[in-house]
């Protein structure tokens, strides 16, 4: 245990720099028993305590090694399975500071995992939506065409995109914003952005986000393709038949979504209203072709 210490203090002090082999094996005391053998044990022994410890120096060079002090604690108290998690949970959330006190890398991140779930860049938009969160102010920003006066409620990172959560000027209901599609984005004095409100989760599907104004469509199907519909679009908000043809009738606030299932459904359905929205429906096709 003394021959450990010595080895870790002077690992400690030596570090960023590193300590070379030889000087180690000098403090160890090992004597002449294939003491080279002796330090590698005693180096794998330090490492499964969860202390950090690299060798440096480049391949055919004597050996340097460097020690990453950190908070080893809690990194003992962890199952595999839980230090595998804490990792890809430092990593995601860009917290280099907690990463270099738990002697986490990039390379314990499974492959696939990353930027792909967490966007590496804040834009200012974002920066904005946060700094109204924290210091209570409304903001104002464009979105969809039209300037809106929010009083912040979350911001948070949800389906692969940030939104802010919050209550609209003169309204009482808490509305998601995708931060993403807004522009000209200014707050409110401080204080000021207070919202009387307890913040909704969204919905975990797509059709039911709401991202965009509502809007009714109404879908024309044969009755043998009311499952598909339903499959695709979920329930109606109201269905009648007429003509030997079963009208569904959609409330619609995401658009976009709402659309491509629309594409998936193909000749199994024909928009009956309104009329904007089969136009929405021939022109992204139209880009689509190229036409």
């Amino acid at each position: 245990m003394t021959r450990l210490v010595r080895l870790m203090a002077k690992l400690h002090n030596a570090a960023p720099a590193g300590v070379f082999r030889d000087e180690l094996i000098s403090i160890a005391g090992y004597g002449e028993s294939d003491p080279g053998t002796q330090l590698t044990k005693d180096l794998n022994h330090l490492r499964q305590q969860g202390w950090q410890i690299d060798n440096i120096s480049p391949a055919g060079t004597d050996a340097c090694y460097r020690m990453v002090s950190r908070d080893n604690r809690l990194w003992l108290r962890l199952t595999a399975a839980q230090r595998d998690a804490l990792q890809r949970a430092i990593i995601l959330a860009n917290r280099t500071d907690i990463a270099q006190r738990l002697g986490v890398t990039t390379a314990s991140l499974p492959e696939g995992l990353g930027s792909a779930v967490i966007p590496t860049e804040e834009t200012a938009e974002l920066t904005l939506a946060l700094q109204s969160l924290r210091l209570q102010s409304p903001v104002r920003f464009r979105y969809k065409g039209t300037m809106r006066t929010v009083h912040p409620v979350a911001v948070r990172f949800q389906h692969v995109q940030w939104y802010l959560s919050g209550v609209e000027a003169g309204g009482v209901d808490v509305k998601h914003f995708a931060i993403g599609r807004m522009s000209d984005v200014s707050l409110g004095p401080p204080g000021e952005g207070r919202a009387d409100a307890e913040v909704r989760r969204l919905q975990l599907h797509p059709l039911l986000w709401e991202v965009d104004e509502p809007r009714e469509v109404t879908l024309a199907t044969a009755p043998d393709h009311v499952p598909d519909v339903v499959r695709w679009l979920q329930e109606p908000a109201s269905r009648f038949e007429r003509g030997g043809l079963v009208e569904m009738t959609y409330v619609v606030t995401n658009h976009r979504a709402f659309r491509a299932r629309v594409y998936v459904l193909g000749t199994r359905v024909r928009v009956v209203a309104p009329d904007e929205f089969r136009e929405e429906l021939l022109a992204e096709l139209r880009d689509l072709v190229g036409a």
